[in-house]
């Protein structure tokens, strides 16, 4: 599911949970998951608003024991419903955040997005692999969607987050009149404080399965790749060593 289409479904829950009897737990939650910036210029022409939510295994958990209570659901309804929403998050490749902006005033302008916001783990800064594209056009008023950024190094193919203390997001404050001038705004969330239990369980199993399919997949392809590049390179090899032995036999 795309950044867009998840959005929705996303904002449909969180009503929900809202008026939900879970709704105070719910709210500890999201105020320790979720992080808030403003600015405003000294002119008041404009002013922004800025609430970003890290999707970590307790705010999932929390997402998912909500759900599961007002509906009262069994426990492989819970898990269908986890594994759904594991799925629609991309919890397999990404590290998903939901950005939610209100802008006031002189309307702001962040189009490429993805230059602009960056995720930072153990000093090292990555750009998002996908977010809501409705962020590159003028911004005034309210505008809410999802940011992936990448799960693995694409060098190493190692989990970014594995061994690091927290993790970082760094919103450029360049492309807002309200935040110019001022230092980048920096959202920073202490991974040691994360005591949700996605990993095991029945959904996050079959999420992990998916995710190695997924890469057995493409290995296959890179191996078909690599053994028509070798038997390109035996096929001359052998033409090479053919044309030797006819030259030195003359």
């Amino acid at each position: 599911m795309t950044a867009k289409k998840f959005t929705v479904s996303l904002m449909i829950l969180l009503s929900a949970l809202v008026s939900a009897s879970f709704a105070d737990q719910y709210d500890s939650i999201l105020n320790q998951w979720s992080h808030e910036a403003k600015g405003a210029t000294k002119e008041g022409d404009q002013d922004i608003t800025l609430r970003i939510t890290y999707f970590s295994n307790e705010y999932v958990d929390a997402l998912v024991a909500a759900e599961a209570e007002r509906n009262l659901w069994t426990s492989d309804e819970t898990e269908n419903y986890k594994y759904t929403l594991l799925k629609n998050l991309n919890l397999g490749e990404s590290i998903p955040f939901h950005l939610d902006m209100y802008v006031r005033g002189i309307p702001m302008y962040a189009q490429p997005f993805d230059k602009h916001i960056t995720m930072m783990v153990n000093g090292k800064k990555y750009a998002p692999m996908d977010y809501d594209k409705r962020f590159n056009f003028k911004l005034l008023g309210r505008r809410d969607g999802m940011i992936y950024f990448p799960r693995y190094d694409e060098k190493t193919g190692k989990e970014i987050l594995t061994g690091a203390k927290d993790i970082r997001v760094i919103f450029d404050s360049s492309i807002s009149h309200a935040l110019a001038g001022k230092k980048d705004v920096v959202w920073i969330w202490d991974l040691s404080k994360d005591r949700g239990k996605i990993a095991g369980g029945r959904a996050a199993d079959r999420l992990e399965a998916d995710r190695l399919i997924k890469r057995s997949q493409k290995l296959d392809d890179e191996r078909a790749e690599l053994q028509k590049k070798l038997d390109e390179l035996n096929k001359e090899y052998k033409d090479i060593n053919s044309r030797i032995d006819e030259l030195q036999s003359n």
